[in-house]
């Protein structure tokens, strides 16, 4: 069985559990293939922690879960140096916190404090966390899904910009369709009669590693370059595609947005076992990628826009090259 093979056996594995939210499933399995970080949003109780305890599962790696809180500290998730040996005799020795997994689960990171917030932005861009003056680098397999419930604010702190730059995609998560839900309680319902699942072939991190390698080598031709810069430099100055938007957006994508938007692109069309990004593939990717980049003016808000109607405006208005 090739990697392909693999990573679409991994979409059906994972769908077995997590019923009613397919984007999300394959969310998880792009930013495994483009080496990025998550960021999920939705109301509780809709298989957020469960679809990354499920790929926890899925895979040969270390999960962890954070709950996220007011008073969590930075050591609380980096590690610490500590003290071993009697007074006078003994010396520092650094213990690694729950970040050196492969799999992190940020539950409600909208509730941790800034230091603690920077702490986690260090470790998503470096790679590495820092302790006392000396650098830690984290494994090669490193996944950070973070979760925010949207509509409970008391008690939380927003994500800086900076922040939310880092995350490679921006799911959110809806309520699933009526069958859907009625093959949870099935599902659920036999798992508590069966016990522990039976164990499942679990993915190697060798596989995941070189499918990124085979994703590198996707081919992207000059126009799909160039659309993806346009569709991100429409974002900044959206009032050229179409005056009735001026005015709409207080700032737009940053360059990193289309570094995002090529790498989601190059993923998906491996996925779909292409060798070549075709423009479906950027246009699905717009969403996910961009709605989190993007800061909207006062005045959009205030007359309903959101960024996910900004982005598809856009989308029709911006053409290929």
């Amino acid at each position: 069985m090739d990697n392909l093979e693999q990573f679409q056996q991994l979409g059906v594995q994972l769908a077995h559990g997590i019923l009613g939210q397919q984007a999300l499933i394959e969310g998880l399995q792009l930013a495994l293939l483009a080496d990025g970080h998550l960021l999920v949003e939705g109301l509780p109780g809709l298989a957020k922690t469960r679809a990354i305890k499920q790929l926890g599962h899925s895979l040969e790696a270390d999960f962890v879960r954070l709950q996220f809180t007011p008073d969590l500290l930075p050591s609380d998730i980096t590690g610490a140096e500590q003290y071993l040996g009697e007074l006078g005799q003994g010396h520092l020795t650094f213990r690694p916190g729950p970040l050196f997994a492969n799999l992190v689960l940020a539950d409600e990171i909208n509730r941790a404090p800034a230091k603690v917030q920077s702490a986690l932005l260090e470790a998503m861009e470096e790679r590495q966390v820092t302790v006392a003056g000396q650098r830690h680098p984290l494994p090669e397999l490193f996944l950070v899904m973070a979760t925010q419930n949207p509509v409970e604010q008391e008690g939380t702190y927003p994500l800086p910009e900076a922040q939310l730059d880092r995350f490679l995609m921006h799911l959110t998560v809806d309520y699933p369709d009526e069958q859907s839900e009625l093959a949870m309680l099935q599902l659920v319902r036999g798992e508590h009669d069966r016990g522990s699942p039976a164990e499942q072939p679990k993915m190697a991190q060798a596989t995941v590693l070189a499918a990124r390698h085979e994703v590198d080598r996707i081919h992207v031709s000059p126009a799909i370059e160039q659309y993806i810069v346009d569709l991100v430099r429409a974002t900044r100055q959206p009032e050229r595609f179409d005056p009735a938007l001026a005015g709409q957006v207080e700032v737009g994508a940053s360059p990193r947005g289309a570094i995002a938007l090529d790498r989601v692109a190059r993923a998906r069309a491996w996925l779909r076992g292409g060798d070549f990004v075709l423009p479906e593939d950027v246009q699905q990717a717009v969403l996910p990628v961009l709605r989190h980049r993007l800061i909207l003016s006062y005045r959009a808000q205030a007359g309903g826009m959101t960024a996910d109607a900004l982005l598809q405006r856009l989308l029709q208005l911006v053409a290929v090259a």
